[in-house]
Parts: structure tokens; sequence; C-alpha cells
């Protein structure tokens, strides 16, 4: 199965072209550009450099969320779209389930985090499986940064974009995995998406959104002042 995979939660995003299980290539976005510029001449190049035309695509997978409201929107749409005009399936994965496929087996029970502003996270919880797969133990839940480190066993490794904020609050006892286990990849989105796809997981072209955590900044402000306007009335 050829799958095209779109990673933009990050502020560098990624797209990755993959034969079945088999990775053939990773391309990050220009991160002098934004995700929404750099998706069209990404895709094509991609798809030039393994030989593919835009039909050969029969799975398009995308990371769905927690991260970015901007960088979701683009990703959730572009794939979306991509996967009408060319017939393709479409499948979404989790942001952390991302981070927690790539990370080393090694690890053992990982808690990964993304950055949710305001000094909260969304964090959850992994272990590996004996083939190298992760395995959710404690799901998604909001909570201030802190919080979530206070409350992990020591021993437990961590990772995630989160921790770019946090390197100096990090108790002793965690094992912070290297940075390069930090970011979800479109590597590894397509990795996902390939197991779960062959377990039988089909997601809805028009029905599939990006998660987000929280509603945005703008969002929250706009629904405090009509509960505001409700109360005054």
């Amino acid at each position: 199965m050829h799958i095209l995979a779109l990673e933009t939660t990050e502020a560098v995003g990624s797209v990755a072209a993959a034969s079945g299980a088999t990775l053939l290539r990773q391309l990050d976005f220009d991160p002098q550009m934004r995700s929404a510029q750099s998706f069209a001449p990404a895709i094509k190049q991609i798809l030039a450099e393994v030989g593919w035309r835009p039909t050969d695509v029969k799975l398009v997978a995308v990371s769905i969320g927690p991260g970015s409201f901007t960088g979701l929107r683009i990703g959730v749409t572009a794939a979306k779209t991509f996967a009408y005009a060319v017939g393709a399936e479409v499948l979404g994965v989790g942001t952390l389930w991302a981070v927690a496929a790539a990370a080393p087996r090694w690890a053992g029970n990982l808690s990964v985090a993304v950055d949710a502003q305001r000094g909260d996270v969304v964090a959850a919880d992994f272990s590996c499986t004996p083939d190298g797969w992760p395995e959710l133990t404690r799901p998604e839940r909001l909570l201030p940064a802190s919080q979530w480190l206070a409350g992990l066993p020591p021993g437990t490794a961590i990772a995630g974009p989160a921790l770019r904020k946090l390197q100096d609050q990090i108790p002793a006892g965690l094992t912070v995995l290297e940075p390069q286990h930090w970011r979800p990849t479109a590597a590894a989105v397509a990795r996902l998406a390939f197991r779960d796809y062959s377990l039988g997981r089909r997601d809805d072209l028009w029905a599939l959104k990006p998660y987000y955590c929280r509603l945005a900044a703008a969002e929250e402000k706009l629904l405090g002042r009509a509960a505001q306007h409700q109360r005054g009335q």
C-alpha cells in the first residue's frame, strides 16, 4: 500500500512516503515558510523522489492533534483534499501516539506531552509492547505542566514538544529522551496508519476533523463575553 503521510502540529511540519510498513522518504517543510505554503512543493517533491503519480497513493495519513490550531486545520484539510482528488482513503493519527511510536524501545514506561499554552500540557502515558508498538496506559488529559511532571513515577521516560519550555522544571528521577524524540514526524504517522489500517480501522473522509484539547483563546473570550452579556440581561 502506498501511503502519503502529513504532520503539521508543530512549527516545522513534515511529509513522508511509505510502502506498507517500509518508510521510503521523509521531507521536513521549509522552516522559513508556513506549512500551507510548503505543502504543494513538498508533496510534489516527495512523489517525484519515490516515483509515484498522485493516483498511486492509496492512503493519506495525517496527524489530527492535539497541537497547533492553525497547523491542524491546514494539515487535515490538505489531507482530505488530496485524498478526495486522487480517490485515496484517509486515516487520522493522534499526535501523542506519533511521538510515542518513534521512542526507543528501551523507554519502557513513557509519558508524552504537547504544549497546551497558558502553563498547561496535554499528556498521555504509554508502554512499549514486545513488538515495538506503543500501548496506551493512561489516556490524554489536560493539566498544568507542573502537575504532569510531579505526578510521574520515578523512572518514567518523558518526551514531546512540551519539553522545550520545561527543561529547567524536570524533577530528578525522570528520564528525558533525546530532543530528536520530542517532535512528531510524518514517518511515525505513516507507520501507525499502516498498522491501524491493517487492523481494520477506517476514517470517514467527510467526518474526519482535528482534535483540539481546548478552545482557542479568541473562542474562549467570545464565549466569555456572550456569558457576561446573558447575565447582564
